[in-house]
């Protein structure tokens, strides 16, 4: 049975978390970690310090400000730790990977099967049709989504820079009085009503246009693969680990 600290537990990500666990007979719940104050089946901290527990795996979904206690937690206890979170900062990132070196880290800004497969559909595509046609993001999510572009659209982007390389970011072109040049990825995003998550990578050439797209339906294909990549990670040597690791099984 593996032992799962649960951080951001009383979020809507965190219940969904919850409820993929619940199914399972191989996982668990041992604590969870939030902010807020609440009741569950399982003890609920509102710190990493009043921890009593000893959990094999930590599963995050909560917010980038309690990435240092977490971390912190994790080093000390020699605990895997699966990073969910977006929206941190690039010395937060480096942080991650700095921790890496100490313990088992997954850290992915999409938890989906189906993005994972997209991104390396998107680097296929790149390769065979950058030279003569232009790449714009897409993504769409609910209103409540704090952080913009979201992290799967970064991943989207790197994942096709390391394929073309040189690439320029381009986030908003209201402020760019020029037309677009070649090495430009332009990066949009759209905050509206319930939208779960959906991703479009477009390659707009002369007189075609190639796209690819990835609708979430529901927060289920995220918990269930941050609940994979928890049972994956239990034993794991220390390393910094993503869901292609996952998929090679």
């Amino acid at each position: 049975m593996i032992k799962i600290l649960l951080n951001g537990c009383l979020g809507k990500m965190g219940q969904a978390v919850e409820a993929c666990i619940n199914e399972r007979e191989d996982t668990m719940i041992s604590c969870g970690v939030d902010i807020a104050d609440g009741d569950k089946a399982y003890p609920v901290y509102t710190c990493f310090y009043d921890v009593q527990e000893k959990p094999d795996v930590i599963i995050d979904f909560s917010n980038p400000l309690v990435l240092d206690d977490m971390l912190s937690f994790a080093v000390k206890n020699q605990t895997p730790v699966i990073i969910c979170t977006t929206g941190f900062s690039d010395a937060q990132v480096q942080k991650i990977k700095d921790t890496a070196k100490q313990i088992p880290v997954f850290y992915s800004g999409n938890m989906s099967l189906g993005i994972n497969v997209l991104i390396a559909l998107s680097k296929m595509a790149a390769k065979v049709l950058y030279n003569s046609f232009d790449i714009e993001v897409v993504e769409k999510h609910h209103n409540l989504k704090i952080d913009a572009p979201s992290g799967t659209a970064l991943m989207i982007a790197d994942a096709i820079n390391e394929e073309i390389g040189g690439a320029q970011y381009v986030y908003d072109r209201h402020a760019y009085r020029k037309r677009r040049e070649h090495n430009e990825i332009g990066i949009h995003s759209i905050r509206g009503g319930t939208i779960v998550g959906e991703h479009e990578v477009i390659f707009a050439g002369h007189d075609e246009v190639v796209s690819l797209k990835h609708q979430a339906q529901s927060k289920g294909v995220f918990a269930a693969g941050a609940v994979n990549a928890a049972a994956y990670m239990k034993d794991k040597p220390a390393g910094l680990y993503d869901m292609s690791d996952v998929l090679k099984g």
